[in-house]
């Protein structure tokens, strides 16, 4: 009979700020969320994410290793970060080299079902629901479709 592993969600070794709410279940773990901070449930942010003062990330989000979100920012519902981008055809596994950074600026929203790959996107950025983000964003303004290209 094959054995079955469970293991619980948690919040473990994180580094939080003043005022933070956070919905359980969530899975957090060592990563830093700033002051003021709404994490809902349902969310995951691994290792070594930075979430910066006032954002808000809503229920069902995944925000994966070197991904840094500014400040004043908010990630909608069932947002997926991507660090890896299948260089060899297929996923990296244990071989983080293969990893890329996601950098978003302050004041970014980011639509509901939105897939951010590996960029960065400048501040004063609106990401539309259901967007994918495929190419780094340098200029504010409002960016929507699959891939996500600037509208206004």
């Amino acid at each position: 009979m094959p054995k079955l592993k469970v293991i619980q969600s948690s919040i473990r070794d994180v580094n939080f700020g003043q005022d933070v709410t956070i919905v359980e279940p969530v899975n957090m773990y060592e990563c830093s969320i700033g002051d003021n901070c709404f994490v809902g449930p349902f969310v995951e942010i691994q290792k070594g994410v930075k979430i910066g003062e006032r954002t808000k990330v809503q229920s069902h989000s995944f925000i994966c290793e070197l991904v840094t979100v500014g400040s004043d920012c908010f990630i909608g519902h069932g947002v997926m970060f991507i660090n890896d981008t299948f260089a060899k055809g297929a996923p990296a596994g244990g071989d983080k080299s293969l990893w890329k950074e996601t950098t978003i600026g302050n004041h970014v929203s980011i639509g509901s079902n939105a897939t951010i790959l590996p960029v960065s996107i400048c501040d004063n950025v609106v990401i539309g629901a259901g967007a994918v983000v495929t190419k780094s964003i340098t200029e504010p303004g409002v960016y929507a479709g699959n891939p996500a290209k600037k509208m206004k």
